[in-house]
Protein backbone atom coordinates (compact mmCIF):
# COMPACT_ATOMS: atom_id res chain seq x y z
CA UNK A 1 0.00 0.00 0.00
CA UNK A 2 1.79 3.10 -1.28
CA UNK A 3 1.72 6.16 0.99
CA UNK A 4 1.50 9.68 -0.39
CA UNK A 5 1.93 11.82 2.71
CA UNK A 6 0.71 15.43 2.89
CA UNK A 7 -1.14 15.10 -0.40
CA UNK A 8 -3.56 17.82 0.72
CA UNK A 9 -0.71 20.26 1.32
CA UNK A 10 1.47 19.88 -1.75
CA UNK A 11 2.26 21.68 -3.87
CA UNK A 12 2.79 24.10 -0.99
CA UNK A 13 2.74 27.74 -2.11
CA UNK A 14 4.14 30.16 0.51
CA UNK A 15 2.20 33.09 -0.91
CA UNK A 16 -1.02 31.21 -0.27
CA UNK A 17 0.02 30.21 3.27
CA UNK A 18 -1.00 33.55 4.78
CA UNK A 19 -4.44 33.34 3.20
CA UNK A 20 -4.83 29.76 4.41
CA UNK A 21 -3.74 30.77 7.91
CA UNK A 22 -6.38 33.49 8.04
CA UNK A 23 -8.93 31.02 6.66
CA UNK A 24 -7.97 28.56 9.42
CA UNK A 25 -8.59 31.14 12.14
CA UNK A 26 -11.91 32.08 10.55
CA UNK A 27 -12.85 28.42 10.24
CA UNK A 28 -12.05 27.87 13.92
CA UNK A 29 -14.22 30.82 14.94
CA UNK A 30 -17.16 29.40 12.98
CA UNK A 31 -16.70 25.71 13.79
CA UNK A 32 -15.73 25.61 17.46
CA UNK A 33 -19.30 26.40 18.59
CA UNK A 34 -20.58 23.71 16.24
CA UNK A 35 -18.26 20.95 17.44
CA UNK A 36 -19.19 21.85 21.02
CA UNK A 37 -22.83 21.48 19.99
CA UNK A 38 -22.22 18.10 18.36
CA UNK A 39 -21.36 16.70 21.78
CA UNK A 40 -25.02 17.13 22.70
CA UNK A 41 -25.88 14.73 19.88
CA UNK A 42 -23.01 12.37 20.71
CA UNK A 43 -23.81 12.26 24.43
CA UNK A 44 -20.19 13.06 25.33
CA UNK A 45 -18.57 15.76 27.52
CA UNK A 46 -18.31 19.16 25.84
CA UNK A 47 -14.51 19.11 25.66
CA UNK A 48 -14.57 16.05 23.38
CA UNK A 49 -15.93 18.28 20.63
CA UNK A 50 -12.64 20.18 20.72
CA UNK A 51 -10.72 16.91 20.65
CA UNK A 52 -12.36 16.00 17.32
CA UNK A 53 -10.72 19.00 15.66
CA UNK A 54 -7.27 18.45 17.06
CA UNK A 55 -5.43 15.18 16.30
CA UNK A 56 -7.98 13.95 13.72
CA UNK A 57 -7.48 17.12 11.66
CA UNK A 58 -3.71 16.65 11.77
CA UNK A 59 -3.95 12.94 10.91
CA UNK A 60 -6.05 13.58 7.82
CA UNK A 61 -3.75 16.40 6.69
CA UNK A 62 -0.86 13.90 6.82
CA UNK A 63 -2.47 10.87 5.15
CA UNK A 64 -5.35 12.28 3.06
CA UNK A 65 -5.21 13.65 -0.47
CA UNK A 66 -8.09 16.16 -0.62
CA UNK A 67 -6.95 19.75 -0.27
CA UNK A 68 -10.38 20.88 0.88
CA UNK A 69 -12.12 18.15 2.91
CA UNK A 70 -12.56 19.07 6.58
CA UNK A 71 -12.60 15.96 8.79
CA UNK A 72 -14.18 16.61 12.18
CA UNK A 73 -17.24 15.92 14.32
CA UNK A 74 -20.34 15.29 12.24
CA UNK A 75 -23.99 15.28 13.26
CA UNK A 76 -24.96 12.25 11.15
CA UNK A 77 -22.33 9.88 12.54
CA UNK A 78 -22.85 11.27 16.06
CA UNK A 79 -26.55 10.50 15.80
CA UNK A 80 -25.80 7.00 14.50
CA UNK A 81 -23.66 5.88 17.43
CA UNK A 82 -25.33 7.81 20.27
CA UNK A 83 -28.60 5.95 19.84
CA UNK A 84 -26.88 2.56 20.03
CA UNK A 85 -24.33 3.32 22.73
CA UNK A 86 -26.78 5.03 25.09
CA UNK A 87 -28.45 1.63 25.50
CA UNK A 88 -25.11 0.11 26.58
CA UNK A 89 -23.92 2.77 29.05
CA UNK A 90 -24.92 6.09 30.59
CA UNK A 91 -24.04 8.94 28.19
CA UNK A 92 -20.91 10.90 29.14
CA UNK A 93 -19.95 8.23 31.73
CA UNK A 94 -16.50 6.66 31.81
CA UNK A 95 -17.86 3.43 30.33
CA UNK A 96 -19.69 5.30 27.59
CA UNK A 97 -16.52 7.16 26.62
CA UNK A 98 -14.59 3.89 26.46
CA UNK A 99 -17.22 2.53 24.08
CA UNK A 100 -17.10 5.72 22.01
CA UNK A 101 -13.31 5.47 21.70
CA UNK A 102 -13.44 1.79 20.73
CA UNK A 103 -16.12 2.58 18.15
CA UNK A 104 -13.78 5.13 16.56
CA UNK A 105 -10.98 2.54 16.47
CA UNK A 106 -13.28 -0.10 14.93
CA UNK A 107 -14.41 2.41 12.32
CA UNK A 108 -10.76 3.16 11.56
CA UNK A 109 -10.13 -0.58 11.17
CA UNK A 110 -13.01 -0.93 8.68
CA UNK A 111 -11.68 2.07 6.74
CA UNK A 112 -8.21 0.47 6.58
CA UNK A 113 -9.77 -2.73 5.24
CA UNK A 114 -11.63 -0.60 2.68
CA UNK A 115 -8.35 1.02 1.68
CA UNK A 116 -6.53 -2.30 1.32
CA UNK A 117 -9.26 -3.86 -0.80
CA UNK A 118 -10.16 -0.58 -2.55
CA UNK A 119 -13.78 -0.63 -1.39
CA UNK A 120 -14.43 3.04 -2.04
CA UNK A 121 -17.01 2.00 -4.64
CA UNK A 122 -19.34 1.11 -1.72
CA UNK A 123 -20.17 4.81 -1.53
CA UNK A 124 -22.01 4.46 -4.82
CA UNK A 125 -24.57 2.12 -3.24
CA UNK A 126 -26.04 5.01 -1.26
CA UNK A 127 -27.88 6.99 -3.91
CA UNK A 128 -28.02 10.77 -3.75
CA UNK A 129 -31.81 10.60 -3.47
CA UNK A 130 -31.74 8.31 -0.45
CA UNK A 131 -28.82 10.23 1.09
CA UNK A 132 -30.84 13.46 0.96
CA UNK A 133 -33.78 11.67 2.58
CA UNK A 134 -31.52 10.11 5.21
CA UNK A 135 -29.86 13.39 6.19
CA UNK A 136 -33.26 15.10 6.25
CA UNK A 137 -34.49 12.43 8.65
CA UNK A 138 -31.41 12.91 10.81
CA UNK A 139 -32.11 16.65 10.80
CA UNK A 140 -35.62 16.08 12.13
CA UNK A 141 -34.39 13.59 14.70
CA UNK A 142 -31.58 15.82 15.98
CA UNK A 143 -33.79 18.91 16.02
CA UNK A 144 -36.47 17.14 18.06
CA UNK A 145 -33.81 15.80 20.46
CA UNK A 146 -32.66 19.37 21.16
CA UNK A 147 -36.13 20.73 21.93
CA UNK A 148 -36.02 19.41 25.51
CA UNK A 149 -33.00 21.54 26.45
CA UNK A 150 -34.32 24.49 24.44
CA UNK A 151 -37.61 24.47 26.34
CA UNK A 152 -36.22 23.47 29.72
CA UNK A 153 -38.35 20.31 29.62
CA UNK A 154 -37.24 16.93 30.95
CA UNK A 155 -36.65 14.39 28.17
CA UNK A 156 -35.27 10.95 29.05
CA UNK A 157 -36.03 8.75 26.02
CA UNK A 158 -33.71 8.25 23.06
CA UNK A 159 -36.61 7.43 20.73
CA UNK A 160 -37.68 10.37 18.62
CA UNK A 161 -41.42 9.71 18.72
CA UNK A 162 -41.35 9.19 22.49
CA UNK A 163 -39.30 12.38 22.84
CA UNK A 164 -42.07 14.27 21.07
CA UNK A 165 -44.56 12.83 23.55
CA UNK A 166 -42.39 13.77 26.56
CA UNK A 167 -41.93 17.31 25.24
CA UNK A 168 -45.67 17.73 24.82
CA UNK A 169 -46.27 16.45 28.36
CA UNK A 170 -43.62 18.86 29.70
CA UNK A 171 -45.02 21.99 28.03
CA UNK A 172 -47.05 23.09 31.08
CA UNK A 173 -43.88 23.23 33.17
CA UNK A 174 -41.45 24.71 30.64
CA UNK A 175 -38.86 27.22 31.81
CA UNK A 176 -39.75 30.63 30.33
CA UNK A 177 -36.25 32.21 30.64
CA UNK A 178 -34.75 29.14 28.94
CA UNK A 179 -37.33 29.32 26.15
CA UNK A 180 -36.67 33.04 25.64
CA UNK A 181 -32.91 32.51 25.48
CA UNK A 182 -33.29 29.61 23.04
CA UNK A 183 -35.53 31.68 20.78
CA UNK A 184 -33.06 34.57 20.80
CA UNK A 185 -30.06 32.35 20.00
CA UNK A 186 -31.83 30.33 17.29
CA UNK A 187 -33.23 33.43 15.60
CA UNK A 188 -29.88 35.24 15.72
CA UNK A 189 -27.95 32.37 14.15
CA UNK A 190 -30.50 31.60 11.44
CA UNK A 191 -30.86 35.28 10.55
CA UNK A 192 -27.11 35.85 10.69
CA UNK A 193 -26.37 32.88 8.44
CA UNK A 194 -28.79 34.28 5.87
CA UNK A 195 -27.72 37.92 5.99
CA UNK A 196 -24.00 37.58 6.83
CA UNK A 197 -22.83 34.02 6.13
CA UNK A 198 -19.14 34.93 6.50
CA UNK A 199 -19.59 36.35 10.00
CA UNK A 200 -19.05 33.80 12.84
CA UNK A 201 -22.44 34.55 14.37
CA UNK A 202 -22.44 31.36 16.45
CA UNK A 203 -19.11 32.32 18.03
CA UNK A 204 -20.37 35.82 18.83
CA UNK A 205 -23.48 34.31 20.39
CA UNK A 206 -21.46 31.82 22.47
CA UNK A 207 -19.04 34.46 23.77
CA UNK A 208 -21.89 36.86 24.52
CA UNK A 209 -23.94 34.24 26.35
CA UNK A 210 -20.97 33.06 28.41
CA UNK A 211 -20.34 36.65 29.51
CA UNK A 212 -24.03 37.28 30.21
CA UNK A 213 -24.38 34.01 32.13
CA UNK A 214 -21.40 34.80 34.36
CA UNK A 215 -22.47 38.39 34.92
CA UNK A 216 -26.19 37.84 35.57
CA UNK A 217 -25.96 34.38 37.16
CA UNK A 218 -28.27 32.53 34.79
CA UNK A 219 -28.17 29.48 37.07
CA UNK A 220 -30.10 31.40 39.73
CA UNK A 221 -32.88 32.01 37.20
CA UNK A 222 -33.30 28.32 36.45
CA UNK A 223 -31.19 28.32 33.26
CA UNK A 224 -28.96 25.22 33.28
CA UNK A 225 -25.29 25.58 32.29
CA UNK A 226 -22.82 22.94 31.10
CA UNK A 227 -20.62 23.24 34.20
CA UNK A 228 -16.83 22.88 34.56
CA UNK A 229 -14.90 21.85 31.42
CA UNK A 230 -11.50 20.20 31.93
CA UNK A 231 -8.65 22.04 30.21
CA UNK A 232 -5.38 20.80 28.79
CA UNK A 233 -4.52 18.54 25.91
CA UNK A 234 -6.15 15.11 25.61
CA UNK A 235 -4.41 12.08 27.08
CA UNK A 236 -3.38 9.31 24.71
CA UNK A 237 -4.60 5.85 25.70
CA UNK A 238 -6.43 2.78 24.43
CA UNK A 239 -10.01 2.19 25.64
CA UNK A 240 -10.72 -0.64 28.08
CA UNK A 241 -13.60 -2.55 26.49
CA UNK A 242 -14.44 -6.24 26.74
CA UNK A 243 -14.43 -8.57 23.74
CA UNK A 244 -18.22 -9.03 23.85
CA UNK A 245 -18.74 -5.26 23.94
CA UNK A 246 -16.38 -4.86 20.99
CA UNK A 247 -18.39 -7.36 18.96
CA UNK A 248 -21.60 -5.53 19.88
CA UNK A 249 -20.07 -2.32 18.51
CA UNK A 250 -19.25 -3.79 15.08
CA UNK A 251 -22.71 -3.19 13.49
CA UNK A 252 -22.62 0.42 14.73
CA UNK A 253 -19.10 0.86 13.34
CA UNK A 254 -20.30 -0.56 10.01
CA UNK A 255 -23.11 2.03 9.89
CA UNK A 256 -20.65 4.84 10.64
CA UNK A 257 -18.26 3.40 8.03
CA UNK A 258 -20.88 3.49 5.28
CA UNK A 259 -21.91 7.06 6.11
CA UNK A 260 -18.27 8.19 6.22
CA UNK A 261 -17.43 6.55 2.89
CA UNK A 262 -20.54 7.96 1.17
CA UNK A 263 -20.46 11.47 2.61
CA UNK A 264 -16.70 12.02 2.48
CA UNK A 265 -16.31 10.67 -1.05
CA UNK A 266 -19.17 12.80 -2.36
CA UNK A 267 -17.83 15.93 -0.62
CA UNK A 268 -14.22 15.53 -1.78
CA UNK A 269 -15.38 14.85 -5.36
CA UNK A 270 -17.55 17.97 -5.47
CA UNK A 271 -14.82 20.33 -4.30
CA UNK A 272 -12.13 18.68 -6.42
CA UNK A 273 -14.29 19.20 -9.52
CA UNK A 274 -14.94 22.83 -8.57
CA UNK A 275 -11.18 23.50 -8.39
CA UNK A 276 -10.26 21.29 -11.38
CA UNK A 277 -8.18 19.05 -9.14
CA UNK A 278 -7.73 15.30 -8.99
CA UNK A 279 -8.50 13.40 -5.80
CA UNK A 280 -7.14 10.04 -4.67
CA UNK A 281 -10.12 8.35 -3.01
CA UNK A 282 -7.96 5.53 -1.65
CA UNK A 283 -5.65 8.04 0.04
CA UNK A 284 -8.65 9.87 1.47
CA UNK A 285 -9.97 6.60 2.93
CA UNK A 286 -6.58 6.05 4.57
CA UNK A 287 -6.67 9.64 5.87
CA UNK A 288 -10.14 9.06 7.32
CA UNK A 289 -8.89 5.85 8.97
CA UNK A 290 -5.96 7.73 10.51
CA UNK A 291 -8.28 10.51 11.69
CA UNK A 292 -10.63 8.05 13.41
CA UNK A 293 -7.71 6.16 14.95
CA UNK A 294 -6.44 9.49 16.31
CA UNK A 295 -9.92 10.23 17.65
CA UNK A 296 -10.11 6.82 19.34
CA UNK A 297 -6.85 7.20 21.26
CA UNK A 298 -7.35 10.87 22.20
CA UNK A 299 -10.77 10.72 23.89
CA UNK A 300 -12.77 11.98 20.90
CA UNK A 301 -15.55 10.29 18.94
CA UNK A 302 -16.03 9.19 15.32
CA UNK A 303 -15.14 11.87 12.78
CA UNK A 304 -16.26 12.28 9.20
CA UNK A 305 -15.65 14.40 6.13
CA UNK A 306 -18.19 17.13 6.77
CA UNK A 307 -19.84 18.80 3.75
CA UNK A 308 -21.01 21.77 5.82
CA UNK A 309 -17.62 22.42 7.43
CA UNK A 310 -15.85 21.91 4.11
CA UNK A 311 -18.17 24.50 2.59
CA UNK A 312 -17.32 26.84 5.49
CA UNK A 313 -13.61 26.37 4.81
CA UNK A 314 -14.21 27.13 1.16
CA UNK A 315 -16.11 30.32 1.98
CA UNK A 316 -13.33 31.36 4.37
CA UNK A 317 -10.80 31.14 1.54
CA UNK A 318 -9.01 27.88 2.43
CA UNK A 319 -7.11 26.31 -0.47
CA UNK A 320 -5.25 23.46 1.25
CA UNK A 321 -5.06 21.40 4.43
CA UNK A 322 -2.75 24.06 5.87
CA UNK A 323 -5.91 25.94 6.89
CA UNK A 324 -7.06 22.87 8.84
CA UNK A 325 -3.69 22.65 10.60
CA UNK A 326 -4.06 26.28 11.67
CA UNK A 327 -7.58 25.43 12.86
CA UNK A 328 -6.06 22.67 15.03
CA UNK A 329 -3.53 25.17 16.38
CA UNK A 330 -6.32 27.51 17.48
CA UNK A 331 -7.98 24.58 19.25
CA UNK A 332 -4.75 23.94 21.18
CA UNK A 333 -4.87 27.54 22.45
CA UNK A 334 -8.51 27.16 23.47
CA UNK A 335 -7.80 23.89 25.33
CA UNK A 336 -4.82 25.34 27.19
CA UNK A 337 -6.18 28.75 28.14
CA UNK A 338 -9.89 29.24 27.41
CA UNK A 339 -11.87 26.25 28.76
CA UNK A 340 -12.57 27.94 32.12
CA UNK A 341 -15.23 30.37 30.83
CA UNK A 342 -17.04 27.54 29.04
CA UNK A 343 -18.56 26.39 32.35
CA UNK A 344 -20.97 29.34 32.20
CA UNK A 345 -22.32 28.41 28.77
CA UNK A 346 -26.09 27.68 29.04
CA UNK A 347 -27.11 24.22 27.87
CA UNK A 348 -29.99 25.72 25.90
CA UNK A 349 -27.48 27.77 23.88
CA UNK A 350 -25.62 24.65 22.80
CA UNK A 351 -28.95 22.96 22.05
CA UNK A 352 -30.03 25.96 19.98
CA UNK A 353 -26.79 25.86 17.96
CA UNK A 354 -27.34 22.17 17.22
CA UNK A 355 -30.97 22.91 16.36
CA UNK A 356 -29.84 25.38 13.68
CA UNK A 357 -27.45 22.73 12.33
CA UNK A 358 -30.35 20.25 12.22
CA UNK A 359 -32.47 22.77 10.32
CA UNK A 360 -29.67 23.05 7.77
CA UNK A 361 -29.66 19.28 7.29
CA UNK A 362 -33.31 19.33 6.17
CA UNK A 363 -32.64 19.78 2.45
CA UNK A 364 -35.89 21.33 1.27
CA UNK A 365 -34.29 22.54 -1.96
CA UNK A 366 -32.97 19.07 -2.76
CA UNK A 367 -36.30 17.43 -1.97
CA UNK A 368 -38.14 19.95 -4.13
CA UNK A 369 -35.77 19.28 -7.03
CA UNK A 370 -36.24 15.51 -6.67
CA UNK A 371 -40.01 15.91 -6.57
CA UNK A 372 -39.94 18.03 -9.72
CA UNK A 373 -37.77 15.60 -11.68
CA UNK A 374 -38.88 12.23 -10.28
CA UNK A 375 -41.96 11.88 -8.02
CA UNK A 376 -41.12 8.22 -7.45
CA UNK A 377 -37.66 9.06 -6.10
CA UNK A 378 -39.17 11.83 -3.99
CA UNK A 379 -41.43 9.26 -2.31
CA UNK A 380 -38.34 7.14 -1.68
CA UNK A 381 -36.51 10.06 -0.05
CA UNK A 382 -39.51 10.92 2.15
CA UNK A 383 -39.91 7.28 3.17
CA UNK A 384 -36.23 7.16 4.13
CA UNK A 385 -36.54 10.34 6.21
CA UNK A 386 -39.64 9.01 7.96
CA UNK A 387 -37.89 5.70 8.63
CA UNK A 388 -34.95 7.44 10.31
CA UNK A 389 -37.30 9.35 12.59
CA UNK A 390 -39.44 6.30 13.38
CA UNK A 391 -36.85 3.52 13.80
CA UNK A 392 -33.62 5.41 14.51
CA UNK A 393 -30.49 6.42 12.65
CA UNK A 394 -28.61 3.11 12.87
CA UNK A 395 -31.41 1.09 11.25
CA UNK A 396 -32.24 4.08 9.09
CA UNK A 397 -28.92 3.90 7.28
CA UNK A 398 -29.36 0.15 6.76
CA UNK A 399 -32.78 0.88 5.29
CA UNK A 400 -31.28 3.65 3.16
CA UNK A 401 -28.74 1.27 1.63
CA UNK A 402 -31.41 -1.38 1.09
CA UNK A 403 -33.72 1.11 -0.61
CA UNK A 404 -30.88 2.31 -2.85
CA UNK A 405 -30.18 -1.26 -3.95
CA UNK A 406 -33.89 -2.05 -4.37
CA UNK A 407 -34.28 1.02 -6.56
CA UNK A 408 -31.39 -0.11 -8.73
CA UNK A 409 -32.67 -3.69 -8.99
CA UNK A 410 -36.19 -2.41 -9.71
CA UNK A 411 -34.86 -0.30 -12.57
CA UNK A 412 -33.07 -3.35 -13.99
CA UNK A 413 -36.09 -5.57 -13.41
CA UNK A 414 -38.52 -3.13 -15.03
CA UNK A 415 -36.35 -1.18 -17.46
CA UNK A 416 -37.61 1.36 -19.95
CA UNK A 417 -38.69 -0.35 -23.17
CA UNK A 418 -39.87 1.23 -26.39
CA UNK A 419 -40.66 0.65 -30.05
CA UNK A 420 -38.85 2.87 -32.55
CA UNK A 421 -41.09 4.48 -35.17
CA UNK A 422 -40.13 6.81 -38.04
CA UNK A 423 -40.16 10.49 -37.09
CA UNK A 424 -39.45 13.78 -38.77
CA UNK A 425 -36.23 14.36 -40.72
CA UNK A 426 -35.38 10.64 -40.89
CA UNK A 427 -35.09 10.42 -37.10
CA UNK A 428 -36.44 7.62 -34.92
CA UNK A 429 -39.08 8.39 -32.29
CA UNK A 430 -39.57 6.29 -29.17
CA UNK A 431 -43.09 5.12 -28.34
CA UNK A 432 -44.14 2.89 -25.42
CA UNK A 433 -43.83 -0.83 -26.19
CA UNK A 434 -47.53 -1.61 -25.97
CA UNK A 435 -49.19 -4.43 -27.96
CA UNK A 436 -50.41 -3.20 -31.35
CA UNK A 437 -47.46 -0.86 -31.95
CA UNK A 438 -45.12 -1.55 -34.84
CA UNK A 439 -42.34 0.37 -36.58
CA UNK A 440 -43.67 -0.15 -40.11
CA UNK A 441 -45.91 -2.92 -41.48
CA UNK A 442 -44.06 -6.19 -41.05
CA UNK A 443 -41.23 -4.74 -38.90
CA UNK A 444 -40.76 -3.97 -35.20
CA UNK A 445 -37.63 -2.29 -33.80
CA UNK A 446 -37.64 -2.87 -30.05
CA UNK A 447 -35.39 -1.21 -27.47
CA UNK A 448 -34.71 -2.87 -24.09
CA UNK A 449 -33.12 -0.53 -21.53
CA UNK A 450 -31.09 -2.85 -19.27
CA UNK A 451 -28.84 -5.89 -19.18
CA UNK A 452 -30.60 -9.23 -19.61
CA UNK A 453 -30.48 -11.43 -16.51
CA UNK A 454 -32.57 -13.97 -14.67
CA UNK A 455 -34.93 -11.42 -13.10
CA UNK A 456 -36.01 -9.63 -16.29
CA UNK A 457 -35.63 -12.20 -19.09
CA UNK A 458 -39.28 -13.25 -18.77
CA UNK A 459 -40.34 -9.61 -19.13
CA UNK A 460 -38.26 -9.34 -22.31
CA UNK A 461 -39.69 -12.55 -23.78
CA UNK A 462 -43.31 -11.75 -22.84
CA UNK A 463 -43.09 -8.25 -24.33
CA UNK A 464 -41.62 -9.58 -27.58
CA UNK A 465 -44.36 -12.21 -27.82
CA UNK A 466 -47.11 -9.65 -27.22
CA UNK A 467 -45.69 -7.18 -29.72
CA UNK A 468 -45.44 -9.88 -32.42
CA UNK A 469 -48.71 -11.65 -31.61
CA UNK A 470 -50.88 -8.52 -31.45
CA UNK A 471 -49.34 -6.52 -34.27
CA UNK A 472 -51.92 -5.11 -36.75
CA UNK A 473 -50.06 -6.76 -39.68
CA UNK A 474 -48.02 -9.99 -39.72
CA UNK A 475 -44.46 -9.36 -38.50
CA UNK A 476 -41.64 -10.67 -40.67
CA UNK A 477 -38.66 -9.07 -38.91
CA UNK A 478 -38.05 -8.19 -35.28
CA UNK A 479 -34.97 -6.02 -34.59
CA UNK A 480 -33.71 -5.80 -31.00
CA UNK A 481 -31.92 -2.49 -30.35
CA UNK A 482 -29.36 -3.86 -27.86
CA UNK A 483 -27.52 -0.60 -27.23
CA UNK A 484 -28.31 -0.74 -23.50
CA UNK A 485 -27.59 -4.47 -23.14
CA UNK A 486 -23.99 -5.17 -22.17
CA UNK A 487 -24.43 -8.46 -20.35
CA UNK A 488 -26.51 -11.62 -20.70
CA UNK A 489 -26.49 -14.34 -18.04
CA UNK A 490 -27.19 -18.06 -18.48
CA UNK A 491 -30.91 -17.87 -17.60
CA UNK A 492 -31.54 -15.02 -20.04
CA UNK A 493 -29.62 -16.84 -22.79
CA UNK A 494 -31.75 -19.95 -22.41
CA UNK A 495 -34.95 -17.88 -22.53
CA UNK A 496 -33.80 -16.15 -25.71
CA UNK A 497 -32.85 -19.46 -27.34
CA UNK A 498 -36.40 -20.70 -26.68
CA UNK A 499 -37.82 -17.42 -28.03
CA UNK A 500 -35.72 -17.66 -31.19
CA UNK A 501 -37.03 -21.16 -31.88
CA UNK A 502 -40.62 -19.99 -31.26
CA UNK A 503 -40.28 -17.00 -33.59
CA UNK A 504 -38.64 -19.18 -36.25
CA UNK A 505 -41.70 -21.45 -36.26
CA UNK A 506 -43.84 -18.33 -36.81
CA UNK A 507 -41.61 -17.27 -39.74
CA UNK A 508 -40.39 -14.22 -37.85
CA UNK A 509 -36.69 -13.36 -38.12
CA UNK A 510 -35.00 -11.81 -35.09
CA UNK A 511 -32.04 -9.48 -35.53
CA UNK A 512 -29.78 -7.92 -32.88
CA UNK A 513 -28.48 -4.41 -33.59
CA UNK A 514 -26.01 -2.15 -31.77
CA UNK A 515 -24.34 -5.21 -30.22
CA UNK A 516 -21.31 -4.27 -28.13
CA UNK A 517 -18.20 -6.47 -27.94
CA UNK A 518 -19.19 -7.43 -24.38
CA UNK A 519 -22.65 -8.60 -25.42
CA UNK A 520 -21.25 -10.33 -28.51
CA UNK A 521 -18.88 -12.28 -26.28
CA UNK A 522 -21.81 -13.40 -24.09
CA UNK A 523 -23.87 -14.34 -27.16
CA UNK A 524 -21.01 -16.43 -28.50
CA UNK A 525 -20.40 -18.12 -25.14
CA UNK A 526 -24.06 -19.00 -24.60
CA UNK A 527 -24.58 -20.28 -28.15
CA UNK A 528 -26.96 -17.48 -29.22
CA UNK A 529 -24.76 -16.59 -32.20
CA UNK A 530 -24.92 -20.17 -33.47
CA UNK A 531 -28.73 -20.21 -33.28
CA UNK A 532 -29.42 -16.77 -34.73
CA UNK A 533 -26.62 -16.72 -37.31
CA UNK A 534 -23.64 -14.43 -37.83
CA UNK A 535 -25.49 -12.40 -40.47
CA UNK A 536 -28.15 -11.24 -38.02
CA UNK A 537 -25.88 -9.50 -35.53
CA UNK A 538 -24.94 -5.87 -36.28
CA UNK A 539 -22.98 -3.18 -34.51
CA UNK A 540 -25.26 -0.37 -35.72
CA UNK A 541 -29.01 0.01 -36.10
CA UNK A 542 -28.58 1.51 -39.56
CA UNK A 543 -26.93 -1.67 -40.84
CA UNK A 544 -29.72 -3.84 -39.41
CA UNK A 545 -32.46 -1.74 -41.02
CA UNK A 546 -30.67 -1.72 -44.37
CA UNK A 547 -30.33 -5.50 -44.23
CA UNK A 548 -34.07 -5.90 -43.70
CA UNK A 549 -34.93 -3.40 -46.43
CA UNK A 550 -32.72 -5.10 -49.00
CA UNK A 551 -33.83 -8.59 -47.92
CA UNK A 552 -30.15 -9.51 -47.66
CA UNK A 553 -30.83 -11.88 -44.82
CA UNK A 554 -31.89 -15.39 -45.62
CA UNK A 555 -35.45 -16.12 -44.45
CA UNK A 556 -35.86 -18.62 -41.62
Amino acid sequence: MRLNLFGGLYPFKPREAVRDALAGVTLASMNIPQVLGYTRIAGTPVVTGLYTVLLPLVAFAIFGSSRHLVVAADSATAAIFSNALSAMAEPASEKYMALVAMLALLTAMLLIVARIFKLGFLADFLSRTVLIGFLTGVGFQVGIAMLGDMLGAEVSSHRTLIQVQEILWGLPGLNVPTLGLSTLVTGSILLGDRLAPRVPVALVVVVGMIAASAQFRFVEHGIAVIGPVPGGLPSIKLPEVSWSETLALLPVAASCFVMIIAQSAATSRVFAVQHHESVDEDADILGLAAANAAAGISGAFVVNGSPTQTAMAESAGASSQFAQLVFAGVVVIVLLFLTGPLQYLPRCVLASIVFTIAVGMIDVTGLRAIRHESPGEFNLAVFTAAGVVAIGVEWGIVMAIALSLIRHVRHSYRPHTAVLVPGAADQWTLTPATPGVQTVPGLIIYRFGADLFYANDNRFVDEVRNLVGRAPTPIRWFIVDAGAITDMDYSAAQSIRDLLNELSRQKVGMIFARVSPYLRSDMDRHGITAVIGQTRIFTTLHEAVNAVQTAAIQRP
